[in-house]
């Protein structure tokens, strides 16, 4: 069985060296709303996604993750355009992280089927529990309650990873 959809979901791939050219605003709308038909539990619609081409904060943003990363590099490899995603934190909505979970999924799959690459970027979480983090939530107009779940370094490729690690065996069972 094959179809378009199909088809993106075994050729997507992680990006890490992007083009410095800023995506179209057209491509990034796509992306973002893409997350937003992403299911959530109880159709709540919990996470929030803010996209970020502002160099400055995104510097900012870049520098946290480093430094929870504990590296010199780059953690957004070069992106030009930077998606983050919060949601609520447990206690108030338990299904959270995995409604935000599935929002980066669905906006990685738009990416790649209209040509943009992207890459999951993780510490969201510890980036923004942070005195620092909870600031720039706040100064990007987010309601307070929120953790980070992701980020998505989005952009147009630079060059695609040279191979495809096979499927590991077993990978999925069928029980009747």
């Amino acid at each position: 069985m094959d179809n378009l959809v199909l088809k993106a979901l075994r050729e997507r791939r992680s990006i890490r060296r992007f083009k410095a050219e800023q995506i179209r605003n057209e491509e990034l709308t796509a992306v973002l709303e893409a997350g937003t038909w992403a299911p959530t539990g109880k159709g709540l619609q919990d996470p929030w996604i803010v996209a970020v081409q502002n160099p400055e904060l995104m510097h900012r943003i870049s520098e946290m993750n480093r430094k929870v990363w504990g590296t010199d590099t780059d953690p957004f490899y070069g992106a030009p355009t930077y998606v983050l995603v919060f949601c609520s934190r447990p206690e108030k909505w338990p299904n959270g992280i995995c409604d935000g979970s599935l929002v980066l999924g669905n906006m990685m799959l738009a990416a790649h089927a209209i040509g943009l690459g992207s890459c999951w970027i993780n510490r969201e979480r510890e980036m923004f529990d942070t005195p620092e983090g909870k600031a720039m939530m706040q100064e990007m107009g987010l309601p307070e309650g929120l953790m980070g779940v992701g980020a998505l370094a989005l952009g147009y490729p630079a060059s695609f990873p040279p191979s495809v690690k096979p499927r590991k065996e077993n990978y999925y069972r069928i029980i009747r």
